[in-house]
Protein backbone atom coordinates (compact mmCIF):
# COMPACT_ATOMS: atom_id res chain seq x y z
CA UNK A 1 0.00 0.00 0.00
CA UNK A 2 1.30 3.42 -1.09
CA UNK A 3 1.70 6.53 1.53
CA UNK A 4 -1.81 7.63 3.26
CA UNK A 5 -2.83 10.37 5.01
CA UNK A 6 -6.09 12.00 7.18
CA UNK A 7 -6.99 15.63 7.57
CA UNK A 8 -9.28 17.28 9.09
CA UNK A 9 -11.30 20.59 8.53
CA UNK A 10 -13.81 22.80 10.52
CA UNK A 11 -15.20 26.39 9.39
CA UNK A 12 -18.09 28.28 10.84
CA UNK A 13 -19.75 31.22 9.58
CA UNK A 14 -22.42 33.83 11.31
CA UNK A 15 -25.93 34.02 9.75
CA UNK A 16 -27.38 37.27 8.37
CA UNK A 17 -30.69 37.63 7.53
CA UNK A 18 -31.53 37.78 3.91
CA UNK A 19 -28.22 37.17 2.78
CA UNK A 20 -27.79 34.25 0.55
CA UNK A 21 -26.92 30.39 1.84
CA UNK A 22 -25.13 28.57 -0.33
CA UNK A 23 -23.71 24.72 1.11
CA UNK A 24 -21.79 22.47 -1.00
CA UNK A 25 -22.32 25.09 -3.99
CA UNK A 26 -25.92 24.87 -3.55
CA UNK A 27 -28.06 28.06 -3.15
CA UNK A 28 -30.38 27.15 -0.10
CA UNK A 29 -34.21 28.43 -0.10
CA UNK A 30 -34.21 30.46 3.31
CA UNK A 31 -34.42 33.60 5.56
CA UNK A 32 -30.82 34.58 6.48
CA UNK A 33 -27.47 32.53 5.23
CA UNK A 34 -23.92 32.21 6.15
CA UNK A 35 -22.13 35.66 5.59
CA UNK A 36 -18.25 35.66 4.78
CA UNK A 37 -15.28 37.10 2.25
CA UNK A 38 -16.20 34.24 -0.56
CA UNK A 39 -19.86 32.72 -0.70
CA UNK A 40 -19.34 31.69 2.67
CA UNK A 41 -19.60 27.86 2.26
CA UNK A 42 -18.47 26.17 5.63
CA UNK A 43 -19.01 22.92 4.19
CA UNK A 44 -16.14 23.45 1.19
CA UNK A 45 -14.60 25.21 3.45
CA UNK A 46 -14.14 22.65 5.76
CA UNK A 47 -13.35 19.90 3.08
CA UNK A 48 -10.59 22.71 1.53
CA UNK A 49 -9.35 22.85 4.94
CA UNK A 50 -9.35 19.08 5.69
CA UNK A 51 -7.44 18.51 2.27
CA UNK A 52 -4.89 20.77 2.77
CA UNK A 53 -3.86 19.37 6.12
CA UNK A 54 -3.66 15.98 5.11
CA UNK A 55 -1.23 17.22 2.33
CA UNK A 56 0.71 19.16 4.87
CA UNK A 57 0.04 23.01 3.19
CA UNK A 58 -1.06 24.98 5.82
CA UNK A 59 -4.96 26.35 5.82
CA UNK A 60 -7.49 27.84 3.87
CA UNK A 61 -7.03 31.66 5.21
CA UNK A 62 -3.27 30.58 3.91
CA UNK A 63 -4.13 30.48 0.38
CA UNK A 64 -7.26 32.75 0.22
CA UNK A 65 -6.85 35.31 2.57
CA UNK A 66 -10.56 37.31 3.25
CA UNK A 67 -8.21 40.68 3.33
CA UNK A 68 -7.59 39.73 -1.10
CA UNK A 69 -10.33 41.33 -3.37
CA UNK A 70 -9.61 38.17 -5.58
CA UNK A 71 -11.37 35.61 -3.21
CA UNK A 72 -14.42 38.29 -2.32
CA UNK A 73 -18.01 36.45 -3.45
CA UNK A 74 -15.90 34.02 -5.21
CA UNK A 75 -17.65 30.57 -5.13
CA UNK A 76 -16.11 28.29 -3.08
CA UNK A 77 -16.43 25.21 -5.36
CA UNK A 78 -13.14 27.36 -7.29
CA UNK A 79 -11.74 27.35 -4.10
CA UNK A 80 -11.75 23.71 -3.95
CA UNK A 81 -10.59 23.55 -7.30
CA UNK A 82 -7.43 25.47 -6.42
CA UNK A 83 -7.04 23.07 -3.72
CA UNK A 84 -7.09 19.92 -5.42
CA UNK A 85 -4.54 21.41 -8.16
CA UNK A 86 -2.19 22.09 -4.94
CA UNK A 87 -2.57 18.50 -3.93
CA UNK A 88 -2.03 17.10 -7.56
CA UNK A 89 1.40 19.33 -7.67
CA UNK A 90 2.71 17.23 -4.62
CA UNK A 91 1.59 14.18 -6.04
CA UNK A 92 -1.73 13.11 -3.97
CA UNK A 93 -5.29 12.33 -4.81
CA UNK A 94 -8.40 12.06 -2.69
CA UNK A 95 -9.31 8.82 -1.06
CA UNK A 96 -12.80 9.88 0.77
CA UNK A 97 -14.16 13.07 1.96
CA UNK A 98 -16.43 12.40 5.07
CA UNK A 99 -18.38 15.80 5.99
CA UNK A 100 -20.98 16.52 9.15
CA UNK A 101 -22.99 20.26 8.92
CA UNK A 102 -24.68 21.36 11.93
CA UNK A 103 -27.90 23.87 11.90
CA UNK A 104 -30.83 23.87 12.62
CA UNK A 105 -32.51 24.82 9.67
CA UNK A 106 -33.08 24.89 6.96
CA UNK A 107 -33.38 20.87 6.14
CA UNK A 108 -30.45 19.97 3.94
CA UNK A 109 -30.95 16.33 3.14
CA UNK A 110 -32.90 16.90 -0.73
CA UNK A 111 -29.73 18.89 -1.29
CA UNK A 112 -27.81 16.31 -0.57
CA UNK A 113 -27.00 14.37 -3.53
CA UNK A 114 -26.69 17.89 -5.97
CA UNK A 115 -23.47 18.86 -3.19
CA UNK A 116 -22.34 15.70 -3.67
CA UNK A 117 -22.29 15.85 -7.52
CA UNK A 118 -20.71 19.52 -6.95
CA UNK A 119 -18.17 18.49 -5.07
CA UNK A 120 -16.70 15.68 -6.91
CA UNK A 121 -16.94 17.49 -10.36
CA UNK A 122 -14.91 20.15 -8.39
CA UNK A 123 -13.14 18.02 -7.21
CA UNK A 124 -12.26 15.55 -10.25
CA UNK A 125 -13.77 12.10 -8.07
CA UNK A 126 -16.91 9.91 -7.94
CA UNK A 127 -19.63 11.41 -5.42
CA UNK A 128 -19.49 7.80 -4.20
CA UNK A 129 -16.50 8.96 -2.07
CA UNK A 130 -17.94 12.10 -0.95
CA UNK A 131 -20.66 11.77 2.39
CA UNK A 132 -22.28 14.38 3.76
CA UNK A 133 -24.11 13.88 7.11
CA UNK A 134 -26.89 16.70 8.68
CA UNK A 135 -27.33 17.13 12.49
CA UNK A 136 -29.33 19.41 14.31
CA UNK A 137 -28.01 21.54 17.67
CA UNK A 138 -30.81 20.83 19.56
CA UNK A 139 -31.52 23.97 20.27
CA UNK A 140 -28.35 25.25 22.27
CA UNK A 141 -26.10 27.18 21.56
CA UNK A 142 -25.74 30.49 18.63
CA UNK A 143 -26.92 27.24 16.22
CA UNK A 144 -29.66 26.67 18.09
CA UNK A 145 -30.62 30.25 18.09
CA UNK A 146 -29.72 30.25 14.04
CA UNK A 147 -27.07 32.75 14.59
CA UNK A 148 -24.35 30.23 13.13
CA UNK A 149 -23.43 27.43 11.08
CA UNK A 150 -20.79 24.81 11.45
CA UNK A 151 -19.17 22.03 9.23
CA UNK A 152 -16.41 19.75 10.03
CA UNK A 153 -14.45 17.59 7.59
CA UNK A 154 -12.05 14.46 7.29
CA UNK A 155 -10.62 13.60 4.26
CA UNK A 156 -7.88 10.69 3.07
CA UNK A 157 -5.88 11.39 0.74
CA UNK A 158 -3.00 8.84 -1.11
CA UNK A 159 0.18 8.94 -2.88
CA UNK A 160 -0.32 9.02 -6.54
Amino acid sequence: MGKIRVGFGFDVHQLKEQHPFVLGGVKLEHHSGAYGHSDADVLLHAICDALLGAANLRDIGYHFSNTDERWRGISSLVLLQHVIGLLKEKGWAIGNIDAMITLEAPKINPHIPTMQANIAKAAGIDADDISIKATTNEKLGFIGREEGVVAYAVCLIERV
